[in-house]
């Protein structure tokens, strides 16, 4: 997002990590030193922007995210608020739709843990921005790729997919698409409006894998039937094999504008094959 936001505004990084203060500023940010575990050192924050955009997760564990009402809580101690927030979320808070195609109305229900975290922040940011009059604009996000966010590893590891029958339907966002569209949020996103961001490809979990492992000259993944993951495959992975649905993405194209770089998994895949090429 930076090289399009620090030419229009003053860029500040929130950093729980000193040490990475320097590439910040290079790139562009001005650092802050905070961290969302430590509400105490969250005063800085107050009155310091005019627009947010909030990335950092939820905690690893529990069904709240406390780091989302630390943000809150601290953006409330100022008298001037920010005019827009913009929150990346998950696609994870729809569960399993048994791949249907859905689009931002559909009823959350989270079925894991973390998708739960991620839908108690939105509710937080929402009910924060009903009351305050902050625009908020949530992205819920799904399987975010790049050059260097391939599954390559696990291809190299023979890491089993669900047979075609059984298999679910997956959805993706190119990491630059998604930066793009958080950006349009922050001018365009409509208050306490909620957007898939997600790209056209209408794929099943496995066929990605296929479609990597292709390009890259890697081994197909080996095929089980959903019986044998069940026995072989740990629960985080089955999590992932577990939630089936189609992200309709008409809303950030008519609402936020959006023009995506990477209209599909297929173009994003290749345009990250010649980027690793290029680089080596």
């Amino acid at each position: 997002m930076l090289p399009w936001l620090s030419g229009r505004y003053r860029v500040y990084a929130l950093l729980r990590d000193g040490s990475q203060a320097d590439v910040w500023r290079a790139a562009g940010a001005l650092p802050v030193l905070a961290d969302l575990d430590r509400p105490h050192s969250l005063a800085r924050l107050a009155g310091l922007a005019d627009l947010v955009v909030h990335l950092a997760p939820p905690p690893d564990t529990g069904r709240h995210d406390r780091r989302t009402q630390h943000l809150l809580a601290a953006l409330c101690k100022a008298k001037s608020l920010p005019q827009r927030l913009v929150y990346i979320s998950t696609s994870g808070v729809y569960g399993d739709c048994a791949g249907a195609r859905i689009d931002e109305t559909r009823t959350p229900q989270p079925a894991t843990a973390r998708a739960l975290r991620r839908l108690d922040a939105e509710r937080r940011l929402r009910g924060f921005g009903r009351r305050h009059g902050v625009a908020v604009s949530i992205l819920r996000a799904p399987g975010i790729y790049a050059a260097d966010r391939l599954p390559l590893d696990r291809l190299l590891r023979g890491t089993p997919a669900l047979r075609p029958e059984d298999d679910v339907f997956t959805n993706h966002i190119h990491a630059d698409d998604l930066a793009m569209l958080a950006c349009a949020a922050l001018r365009h996103g409509r208050p306490n409006r909620v957007y898939n961001a997600s790209d056209d490809s209408q794929m099943r979990m496995g066929e990605y894998f296929e479609l990597v492992a292709d390009r890259f000259g890697l081994p197909r993944p080996p095929r089980l039937s959903r019986q044998e993951a069940a026995a072989r495959l740990s629960p985080v992975q089955l999590s992932f094999m577990s939630e089936s649905r189609r992200l309709d993405n008409r809303r950030i194209k008519r609402e936020l504008r959006a023009r995506l770089r990477f209209g599909d998994v297929a173009a994003g895949v290749e345009a990250a094959w010649k980027e690793r090429n290029s680089a080596c």
